[in-house]
């Protein structure tokens, strides 16, 4: 049964959690606050004990502009099918399984649109893993595949016209004109949005975004 929880409330239940490798999904639709949520939880886990928590984000795991152009598919850029969900399971694999001293992950770098291998290193002493994406709870083909490796999950809840009004103001801060603001958000956020809130698992916890 899914609980309503505020940050400290979710923070206080992951720091009640065994000591023991756990993975914690964040998911919620693009803008929702995913990251913002990751770091702020991060932040106060490690604050009582140093190093417990460290974040895995999903999109590490994009597709690089290259596949994507040769498979027609540059405009969808941020859906679904346009991630490595294979490689992103077999990460959290190893993460779960931390059978090894360290592991390097993936980070995307927005200011260059693309992800960098070994860009960050979980050791074995991290106890919580907070893995944050969209897509986590997915329950499609192939992402449903990602659902026993999580211990513990998270959605973040958000009104449609809320990640409207939050996608628009991304793309207009960005410096686009009325029509590709309304593209971007028309053609591809909005309906990955939509498949995030329509298509996903019932979590453990549901947090209000905002």
């Amino acid at each position: 049964m899914t609980q309503t929880v505020s940050v400290p409330q979710l923070v206080q239940q992951l720091a009640s959690l065994p000591a023991r490798r756990q993975l914690v999904a964040l998911a919620g639709p693009p803008a929702s606050g995913k990251s913002t949520l990751a770091e702020a939880l991060a932040s106060e886990l490690n604050q009582v004990r140093p190093n417990r928590a460290a974040i895995v984000p999903m999109d590490g795991f994009h597709y690089d502009d290259a596949v994507l152009e040769m498979r027609g598919e540059r405009p969808r850029k941020g859906a679904p099918h346009t991630f490595d969900v294979g490689g992103l399971a077999h990460l959290l694999n190893r993460l779960k399984a931390n059978s090894e001293p360290e592991i390097a992950i993936p980070l995307f770098d927005r200011s260059i649109e693309v992800a960098r291998a070994g860009a960050a290193i979980i050791t074995q002493d991290v106890e919580l893993i907070l893995v944050e994406g969209n897509y986590l709870l997915l329950d499609r083909t192939p992402w449903d595949q990602l659902t026993p490796l999580f211990d513990v999950t998270v959605m973040i809840e958000v009104s449609e016209a809320e990640l409207r009004r939050r996608l628009a103001k991304r793309w207009q801060d960005l410096g686009l004109d009325a029509d590709a603001v309304r593209a971007k958000l028309e053609e591809n956020d909005l309906p990955n949005g939509q498949e995030v809130l329509r298509h996903s698992r019932s979590a453990d916890y549901l947090i209000a975004s905002g």
